[in-house]
């Protein structure tokens, strides 16, 4: 178990200045505390609880996300809304959830078993039992990258997707690309219909009309790209964008495989900047989602909610991290001059 002795000495400081920033002390200055607390919360500490009436408790549910590791999409998203609620007192429990779980336990009765004052949401898909018990759930709630219509209990939190597609679209345009495949995650989650929507948008804007051909649901995993790398390649595609970062790193092994250098014979582009991204080979230039602040807005709008202000839709801006992995267009040579 992690002790204000064990924060103290990560951080450089005394075990006094840590317990002074735990609680709350005036006399030190408020980024010192800001960064007690979210060391604190990333070393596992806990506070002892003086009373039942003090605990107070949030629920992070979460399925088909990875959260575990630093390099994890989830981590930083768990990490910041546990950091947020650890500094208004409330404890924040992660629990896996699947399918055959929610169809086995409606959503407000195990919210009130687990004694949870409101809950965060990620990773969930359209079919999941669950979504269709928050159109009339009472329960605060937030959830990741979907939207539930018309239930003032129920936020969303997200990036803009329209915006960070654009980016990564005018970066390949003003590159010379025209031929600009897209390889979606998986079919029949809301970020991916979102991100559909927002490429075929910013592709028009760009005076381009979207090739079918070049249009493909994926999985947000590495693995099972080499049948649309294939196709995308042999319909003439000059850069591919990704639905994820896991998603471009096949990519661009696949590309490897074929022979096609990448970024000399194909562009490839990620979402999301994971921190291995900027270690890939090459480096992936990646729209980036600020996972930290993702998952301490996420604990803002459930906190809003708890105390009554319905609040809907809230995307988080987006930028582009260029890297080695996208490339001016190479005009290929003439076949007459290809032949001498």
């Amino acid at each position: 178990m992690t002790t204000i002795t064990d924060i103290a000495k990560k951080l450089g400081i005394s075990a006094g200045t840590v317990s002074k920033g735990l609680n709350g002390a005036k006399d030190i200055s408020e980024p010192l505390r800001q960064t007690i607390l979210e060391t604190a919360v990333e070393m596992g500490y806990a506070k002892k609880k003086t009373s039942k009436k003090e605990q107070k408790k949030l629920c992070i549910l979460i399925e088909n996300m990875d959260y575990y590791m630093k390099d994890d999409f989830g981590y930083d998203i768990i990490l910041g809304f546990k950091q947020a609620a650890f500094k208004e007192s409330f404890d924040a429990e992660v629990i896996p959830t699947s399918h055959e779980f929610q169809r086995n336990h409606p959503y407000d009765a195990f919210l009130l078993n687990q004694n949870c004052s409101g809950a965060f949401i990620c990773g969930f898909a359209f079919d999941d039992p669950w979504m269709e018990d928050l159109k009339a759930t009472n329960v605060p709630t937030v959830i990741l990258d979907n939207f539930i219509k018309e239930n003032p209990t129920v936020g969303s939190v997200g990036s803009d997707s329209d915006e960070g597609i654009g980016l990564a679209i005018r970066h390949l345009t003003a590159l010379g690309h025209k031929k600009i495949a897209f390889l979606n995650g998986s079919k029949g989650s809301a970020i991916s219909e979102m991100r559909l929507e927002a490429y075929e948008k910013n592709m028009r804007l760009q005076g381009l009309e979207p090739d079918p051909e070049l249009l493909a649901y994926g999985h947000f995993v590495s693995a099972g790209v080499e049948e649309h790398v294939q196709k995308f390649l042999a319909h003439g595609a000059t850069a591919i964008l990704c639905g994820n970062d896991l998603i471009a790193y096949g990519v661009m092994a696949e590309c490897k495989r074929l022979g096609r250098s990448v970024p000399e014979d194909i562009s490839v582009i990620g979402y999301d900047d994971l921190p291995s991204s900027a270690h890939s080979n090459p480096p992936l230039t990646s729209v980036k989602q600020d996972r930290s602040k993702l998952g301490k807005c996420s604990y803002y709008v459930l906190y809003a909610l708890i105390n009554e202000v319905a609040l809907s839709r809230n995307l988080l801006r987006t930028t582009l991290t260029i890297r080695e992995s996208t490339h001016r267009l190479i005009p290929a040579a003439p076949d007459n001059q290809a032949q001498r």
